[in-house]
């Protein structure tokens, strides 16, 4: 307990840790509405069993059968993340996994035809868009996309060398 005139010694968070989003730094409030999106891109792809994790896989498998170590290096992510969302997505039946022929410890993964239907079906240009809901106007969704991808094309991604 604090006497009088004496300051108290508990700390509290410092005040822009409550600062209203006006007030966040950029990259704060692009990582809250990334999260927002996030949220409603998974809710959306549920209804197929997939995350925002899993749908990058069966998109890479569009081209043709991959290893498991060739998909991690075209989703530039470890081999071990690919190997644990495989499993699902061999359950659900997006993907079949055979021997590979050269080499018997691999295994080639395979897009299945539920596969190739569950992109098509979930590749709605309007749903998608709609996940973003009245918060943008059709304007400033072309103008956030452009930018998005700005950032993306000159910003390293995870495994890119620092540029």
């Amino acid at each position: 307990m604090t006497s009088p005139g004496e300051a108290s010694e508990t700390p509290g968070p410092p005040p822009e840790a409550f600062a209203a989003p006006e007030r966040w730094p950029t990259g704060r409030l692009l990582s809250a509405a990334a999260r927002r999106v996030e949220r409603a891109w998974d809710s959306y792809l549920h209804r197929w069993g997939l995350t925002h994790a899993s749908l990058p896989v069966l998109a890479v498998l569009v081209a043709g059968p991959l290893s498991q170590r060739e998909i991690a290096a075209r989703l530039h992510v470890t081999e071990q993340s690919v190997g644990r969302m495989l499993p699902g997505l061999q359950e659900r039946g997006y993907i079949d996994r055979e021997p590979h022929p050269g080499d018997r410890r691999r295994r080639v993964v395979t897009l299945s035809v539920a596969g190739r239907e569950a992109l098509g079906q979930l590749d709605q240009p309007q749903a998608v868009e709609a996940l973003v809901g009245s918060a943008l106007s059709s304007e400033e969704t072309i103008q956030l996309r452009r930018l998005l991808q700005r950032i993306v094309a000159r910003l390293p991604g995870p495994g890119d060398a620092a540029q």
